[in-house]
């Protein structure tokens, strides 16, 4: 006997633990290596652990709601090279079940009548009551799965009734876990404040309708916001080395590379993948990398080696509506800058009032290792890079 083990993928060092969120399949069910077995959550992401071969599930060791390791045993499977797809098998369990469990309890006269001439002739021919059993369970196969629907759907209504003064208990995700935990972290571990300012982004949007069409016929990608503020932070944090570093116990950890972790929304909560090396990334890389994010989180087929790490990070409350708001430090970073809404607004210019696309910015950071004067210095050099980009070209 071939017992093959199902195993907890790899986990990088960052992630402690998972939950086993979801069994698909029963003790004694046939599988297949295309089946998706169990679904396993860590605090970033949920994993799916495919079946290892064919086979039957033999055992399950972990059960639903355990913490388990990484690369640890969740259950075995005796390997089979003789099992059926699953489209087939289920195909086939339906048919076996319909015939053994259904047919046979119909009068023999009924089951006649319900049948087309030509078939009743078929039937009384070759007198094969197999025959006219598969005959049978083709004909009112639909029926029944109508019926089936009907039934679910009555049974649905009575329990909605049945429940609606109830309250609805369950209980969190790995993930919104996490998230809570790591909030209370920052605010019982971090000096934590927020500095403010306004941005003029009537450069950006020039750039965006003036050059928007070419881009996208070149890169195959629309060029958004996102990619202006990535850059213009990457230049604030080589100017200032504080933002773009960590506390560790009593030490300071300066970081040379320049990852930044972009804030996306996803059902299941806020997910914060990691733009590696952002300051070697073209406009073009960063938005196609993005998008990628974007899609993965929502297909929930991002990697966990792609939320790991990150040394400061963008938030965009304003896709949301957000005008003003302070983003919380995610922690062992020492700030976050939060974009919001672009709202025009009139504005004061060399004495003149003007209706300008106005947005907030907010610095939030940890003020044990970043002061005032450096908060403040590093937001307005992102103010000042967005109101005129050409300052990075020509580096100042």
């Amino acid at each position: 006997m071939n017992r093959i083990n199902i195993l907890v993928p790899d986990l990088p060092e960052s992630v402690n633990d998972a939950v086993v969120v979801k069994w698909y399949k029963k003790i004694g069910e046939k599988i297949s290596s295309e089946d998706n077995i169990v679904d396993i959550e860590t605090d970033k992401v949920m994993l799916e652990v495919s079946s290892p071969c064919n086979g039957i599930l033999d055992k399950i060791l972990e059960k639903e709601g355990a913490i388990v390791k990484s690369n640890q045993i969740l259950g075995n499977i005796i390997k089979s090279t003789n099992i059926e797809s699953k489209k087939e098998l289920k195909s086939i369990e339906n048919k076996q079940s319909f015939i053994q469990n259904r047919s046979f309890n119909i009068p023999f006269k009924e089951k006649l009548y319900n049948l087309t001439p030509s078939i009743r002739r078929l039937v009384k021919i070759n007198k094969n009551k197999e025959i006219f059993n598969q005959l049978y369970y083709v004909k009112n196969q639909k029926n029944i799965e109508k019926k089936n629907q009907e039934q679910l759907k009555k049974k649905s209504f009575f329990n909605e009734k049945e429940n609606k003064n109830i309250e609805n208990r369950i209980k969190m995700t790995r993930l919104r876990q996490k998230i809570a935990e790591r909030l209370l972290e920052t605010k019982n571990n971090t000096a934590m404040l927020t500095t403010f300012n306004e941005v003029n982004m009537q450069s950006i949007i020039f750039l965006r309708k003036k050059y928007g069409e070419s881009f996208e016929k070149k890169h195959g990608v629309r060029i958004g916001f996102m990619p202006f503020f990535v850059k213009a932070a990457v230049e604030a944090l080589k100017i200032f080395p504080e933002v773009n570093a960590s506390i560790d116990k009593d030490d300071i950890v300066y970081y040379k590379n320049f990852d930044i972790s972009i804030a996306i929304s996803t059902p299941r909560g806020v997910i914060t993948p990691v733009l590696r090396n952002a300051d070697k990334m073209s406009m073009a890389d960063i938005e196609k990398k993005i998008k990628e994010f974007s899609i993965k989180s929502t297909e929930n087929k991002i990697k966990l080696e792609e939320l790991v790490g990150g040394n400061f990070t963008i938030t965009n409350g304003g896709v949301f509506g957000s005008l003003m708001s302070t983003p919380i430090i995610n922690p062992p970073q020492t700030a976050i800058l939060g974009m919001h809404l672009i709202k025009e607004r009139p504005m004061a210019i060399n004495g003149k009032v003007k209706i300008l696309p106005m947005m907030y910015l907010a610095l939030s950071y940890d003020h044990r290792l970043i002061d005032g004067k450096e908060s403040v210095s590093f937001l307005v050099t992102i103010k000042d890079i967005l109101e005129d980009f050409n300052r990075i070209l020509i580096n100042v």
